[in-house]
């Protein structure tokens, strides 16, 4: 009988051959549904087990194995990558002109404390600026509207960082262009700072250069993302987990190879002006193997955000990177 399963992802480029049926898990009967909010999917996920394979931030899912009996075991999938120095916004009157100078400030964080953006940045920060989280206070909200902080997975910080909700009826970026917090890190850019505001700039200016040097020097392009599976539904089929693991990176061979073919005409089927040029010179910095799935290639940037994760309190465990993955994949 053909195993079907339910599968949940963001509409990525990568991911597309499979929603579109170009790629299939082979032997495998999926259907794919996605959400306007990628978020809402790691709340259906974890909240309701709406799906057998999904789409959830390494946060919340290193968070979920602290459960009692972890619902969820990964494949060494990452649909998500993005390089955060951009994530973190000031406003101009206060006084900061560097990342050491967010020591002692109030720095507003989107949806909970600890989300993957924000491992990342509170790493970078601590780790090559030297203003470590408890020299913040920190306050959790919505972007643009108000939003009690996530609560489907437990919250946890240290005891020696000071952290609370945004008060009721506000919101960070509103907050942040006020000046009522000083900082702020999230992955969506506020409103305030999609207008344009003059009262709101990026920590980093020119954050472009700051990542690509960034990522000379660690090669890490940061994970956000990964993908798990009911844990109980790998253990029913276990070839199951090597099945939809070649069928990730299938399609994600399928995006890399338009980007390629469409080199010949300069890419011209994307809207983006000069998107060709940035394709060309990502292309020079950035190894062949550039969006790795597997263990191995992602070994360093792994462990890496498990050691930010536990340093900043978030897992009494300092997990290694082959506890994340099903035993299946870990020779991948």
């Amino acid at each position: 009988m053909t195993p079907q399963i339910t599968v949940a992802t963001a509409r990525y480029d990568h991911v597309r051959a499979l929603f579109d049926g170009a790629v299939t898990f082979d032997g495998v009967d999926a259907s794919f549904s996605s959400a306007d909010l990628v978020s809402d999917i790691f709340d259906r996920m974890v909240r309701e087990r709406a799906f057998d394979v999904a789409e959830l931030g390494l946060t919340f899912y290193l968070r979920t194995l602290d459960l009692p009996d972890p619902p969820f075991v990964a494949l060494p999938v990452f649909p998500a990558r993005h390089f955060r120095h951009s994530a973190i916004y000031v406003n101009t009157a206060s006084g900061i002109e560097k990342p050491q100078d967010l020591a002692g400030r109030t720095v507003g964080e989107f949806a909970t404390w600890g989300t993957d953006p924000g491992v990342w940045l509170k790493g970078i920060l601590a780790e090559e600026y030297g203003v470590t989280p408890d020299r913040c206070r920190w306050v959790i909200g919505g972007a643009d509207e108000p939003m009690a902080p996530f609560d489907f997975v437990p919250l946890r910080h240290p005891s020696s960082v000071d952290v609370a909700p945004a008060p009721a009826g506000t919101a960070l970026g509103p907050m942040l262009e006020a000046g009522e917090i000083d900082a702020l890190i999230s992955a969506h850019p506020p409103r305030c700072v999609l207008d344009g505001s003059p009262n709101v700039a990026r920590l980093f200016p020119d954050v472009v250069d700051v990542e690509r040097d960034w990522y000379a020097r660690t090669g890490i392009f940061p994970i956000m993302h990964t993908v798990v599976a009911r844990k109980e539904l790998l253990a029913e089929d276990p070839g199951l987990a090597r099945t939809l693991f070649d069928g990730f990176c299938a399609s994600r061979d399928a995006a890399l190879a338009h980007y390629e073919f469409r080199r010949e005409t300069q890419q011209i089927d994307v809207m983006v002006p000069w998107f060709s040029e940035l394709y060309e010179e990502n292309r020079r910095l950035l190894p062949t193997d550039w969006w790795p799935y597997g263990v191995a290639g992602n070994h360093t940037a792994l462990d890496t955000f498990l050691r930010y994760f536990h340093e900043q309190g978030l897992s009494d465990r300092r997990w290694a990177v082959k506890d994340l993955f099903t035993p299946e994949l870990l020779d991948t």
